[in-house]
């Protein structure tokens, strides 16, 4: 049975403006004087890791700070902003996930962010996706490496019992996209609206919105 492993749950729902707001209001409430801009932000999630960009950002500011604890804070406030503002799926991703099952394929999402985000990601998705929608969830409490290594995709090409030519992942940022690649795993590029200036050239296609009948067509040929 091949799959579909959705990489991150901004692929799911566009969550990487919140993401942002949630990292400006953290570093308020730690005393900090930062405030990122969308020019900012846009050329920062060309590497993967909040944490990892809240200590390189303290490095180029002179500051000190405690990046794993700023990070708990935004992503804190993440998840009430979420719930505050609830979520719609993007283009294409409930038809899709509705025709593979219909199709016999698996859906799994492939993520290392922290279980709670993606808890909270699901509960303001429904009724239109649930957790049964998924026959896999990973995230950070189940493997710890973080994207770009390709740990989280290995994992759960084994954890279907996959091989990784059976399996096509989406995926909305570039550390993603190296993740599933260096697991041989086939890449679809869906940018989200912070991404869409990226270079996805390791990807093997790049879509705006998702066609259930291509991407279908291409797990199961």
């Amino acid at each position: 049975m091949p799959a579909i492993l959705f990489g991150s749950i901004s692929t799911l729902v566009d969550t990487s403006e919140l993401q942002r707001e949630a990292f400006n209001a953290a570093f308020s409430r730690h005393g900090l004087d930062w405030q990122w801009d969308r020019d900012d932000y846009l050329a920062m999630l060309e590497s993967s890791g909040g944490a990892q960009r809240i200590a390189e950002h303290a490095a180029s500011t002179g500051d000190t700070v405690d990046a794993d604890a700023v990070h708990a804070t935004k992503s804190e406030i993440f998840r009430q902003k979420l719930r505050e503002t609830g979520g719609t799926p993007r283009p294409g991703v409930r038809e899709t996930i509705k025709a593979a099952h219909g199709r016999g394929v698996s859906v799994g999402l492939v993520t290392t962010t922290s279980r709670d985000n993606v808890e909270a990601v699901l509960d303001a998705l429904g009724p239109d996706l649930t957790r049964s929608d998924f026959a896999l969830l990973i995230d950070r409490a189940i493997v710890a490496a973080p994207k770009p290594d390709p740990a989280a995709y290995t994992h759960a090409i084994a954890a279907l019992g996959e091989t990784a030519d059976t399996v096509v992942a989406i995926e909305d940022n570039l550390g993603g996209v190296a993740s599933a690649t260096g697991a041989g795993v086939r890449v679809v590029a869906f940018p989200n609206a912070n991404t869409a200036g990226h270079d996805f050239s390791r990807a093997t296609e790049r879509v705006e919105s998702l066609d259930d009948g291509a991407l279908l067509a291409d797990v199961t040929r």
